[in-house]
């Protein structure tokens, strides 16, 4: 698929050889740029405007989609998993805009990098706990925090004897086990018909699966993922954009409500507060590194309201416990092998 003569993909093979960069945008052919540890830096490079036409409509050939007059936003990947998105003219001036979220092969596992997303060994057994304990999680961050990143470690962590429904916008996840099932959203094109990440989740509840977990919920599918949470489709997870768990809760709400379902705003709350177990907050510190900023518990209910409680948060660069035992403490311990102790160290 790639072609070396072709500026875009002379670039991109360039940068696949350096470390650290988590995204490439391009918002003209003279204008380039790449994140490092969340800085922005300008290339001294220069494309050419064809090529960046051409590039475009190399990867809607490999992602089986349409890039053209009709269909002028392009979501998918590229052939080692980065994401990719391209808006093209007139939308956007000059010529399309290219934003490439890189995929950092570098990452496999907890184990590999003992400092990722600012922890230590002790905040990664409570995160391999709740995988094991099957808990249900959600994983809150704004843009380019590592959200899928850090899904990836988590689903490291399961039982390879677990049979798993995943749904996807773009297919980002990496599941190294065998009794995987990948289900990619797909707009409707002149030939094939479309479906939505709600019609997909409401199908894995066919498949048996033993987990189910959605790349980001965005819409109305999370009203399915909750019913599955609340129906036996324990240790699912899913991601969504909000910048603290109180924002992350409000934003499911308002999903919830946006998607048109007629219900009292107490019956979504109910499902939020029986669906979810932990919510584990990403951000950036000061310099720019994705870390854990938050674990917060949802213990329950009380009149309109849900209840919740902090276990850990970042204070001085440092993620520290609050002293507060889970609700779930004995789930973590009995299936999770989570000492007795862990919470009053």
């Amino acid at each position: 698929m790639e072609n070396k003569e072709n500026s875009v993909w002379s670039l991109i093979g360039e940068l696949n050889q350096k470390r650290g960069i988590t995204e490439v945008v391009i918002n003209d052919p003279k204008r380039v740029f790449v994140e490092r540890q969340g800085q922005f830096i300008q290339l001294n490079v220069q494309l050419s405007k064809n090529d960046i036409y051409d590039f475009a409509k190399e990867v809607a050939h490999f992602n089986k989609k349409e890039f053209d007059n009709q269909n002028p936003i392009l979501d998918g990947s590229l052939p080692d998993g980065s994401r990719i998105n391209i808006i093209s003219e007139p939308f956007s001036q000059g010529s399309p805009a290219v934003t490439i979220r890189k995929y950092l092969r570098s990452i496999k596992s907890f184990d590999d990098d003992h400092e990722i997303f600012g922890l230590n060994s002790r905040w990664v057994e409570l995160f391999k706990s709740m995988v094991a304990s099957r808990c249900n999680i959600i994983v809150s961050g704004g843009t380019g925090v590592g959200k899928t990143t850090f899904i990836n470690l988590l689903l490291k962590e399961m039982s390879p004897a677990d049979r798993v429904i995943v749904i996807e916008d773009t297919k980002e996840l990496s599941i190294p086990y065998p009794n995987v099932v990948r289900l990619e959203v797909f707009a409707a094109t002149r030939d094939q018909v479309g479906l939505g990440a709600r019609e997909l989740v409401k199908n894995t509840l066919r498949m048996r699966p033993d987990r189910i977990i959605v790349g980001e919920v965005r819409g109305g599918e999370v009203f399915d993922l909750l019913q599955a949470m609340n129906t036996g489709h324990d240790g699912s997870m899913s991601s969504i954009h909000a910048n603290s768990p109180g924002e992350c809760i409000s934003r499911m709400e308002n999903l919830f409500l946006m998607a048109g379902f007629d219900v009292p705003y107490q019956v979504v709350r109910k499902q939020i507060s029986q669906g979810v177990d932990f919510i584990i907050q990403l951000g950036r510190n000061r310099e720019g590194a994705r870390v854990v900023n938050q674990i917060m518990e949802i213990t329950g209910m009380e009149g309109a309201n849900i209840l919740s409680q902090q276990l850990a948060i970042r204070e001085e660069g440092e993620l520290v416990g609050t002293g507060i035992s889970p609700k779930n403490m004995d789930r973590l311990h009995r299936h999770g092998g989570l000492p007795l102790e862990f919470f009053n160290a």
